[in-house]
């Protein structure tokens, strides 16, 4: 017993090529090698290059890329708060430019009380159905429902439209309207005529 355990710390002691040649001996005698024989293990590649570290290493490069190889984009600002609006007087004439047009904002009256209705200018600027209305006192039309021009006020000079001859109905929508335009719209001025000014 001692002849095998002597023979077996001898074979664990040799160098790996040479276990490597006992092994394919021992095979080669059993005629169980089938396949052309493996390199000796010196030979083989057991280094840093093998599939799953080729594997990683592509993930940490794609990581690293992620976190710090994207070009830094501008930071995010927020939007811009529009100028301050100076609560003003306005008389039928002053009202006018305020249609829109030009770069204008875009302002309307009802009872007297001007509104920026700047945020809605695709129903209340130039070409919106409600365009008759900008730059303009637009509580009879609104009472009305009516976008005929014979419901705005013509003369520009004189005084402003007291409403006279509307109806409970008329009224009780005007006023509709305007809590519509409170909720909506700031209230930028005040509508005088021209001879209160």
């Amino acid at each position: 017993m001692e002849y095998v355990e002597q023979r077996m710390n001898q074979i664990v002691t040799k160098a790996p090529t040479e276990l490597y040649n006992h092994a394919h001996v021992i095979h080669k005698l059993a005629g169980q090698l089938t396949s052309p024989p493996l390199p000796p293990p010196s030979r083989r590649s057991t280094g840093l290059v093998t599939p799953l570290n080729l594997i990683l290493i592509a993930m940490t490069l794609y990581t690293t890329y992620l976190l710090y190889g994207k070009p830094a984009s501008a930071p995010a600002s927020l939007p811009r708060e529009p100028p301050a609006v100076v609560f003003r007087t306005f008389t039928p004439r002053t009202l006018l430019p305020y249609n829109g047009t030009g770069g204008m904002p875009v302002y309307l009256a009802v009872r007297g009380r001007v509104f920026d209705v700047s945020s809605g200018r695709n129903f209340y600027g130039p070409g919106g159905p409600y365009e008759n209305f900008a730059g303009r006192d637009a509580s009879r039309g609104l009472s009305l429902h009516s976008f005929d021009e014979d419901v705005l006020t013509k003369d520009l000079d004189g005084p402003l439209d007291d409403l006279q001859g509307l109806d409970a109905e008329a009224l009780d929508s005007l006023r509709g309207w305007e809590e519509r335009f409170e909720s909506k719209y700031l209230v930028v001025g005040r509508l005088v005529a021209a001879g209160d000014a």
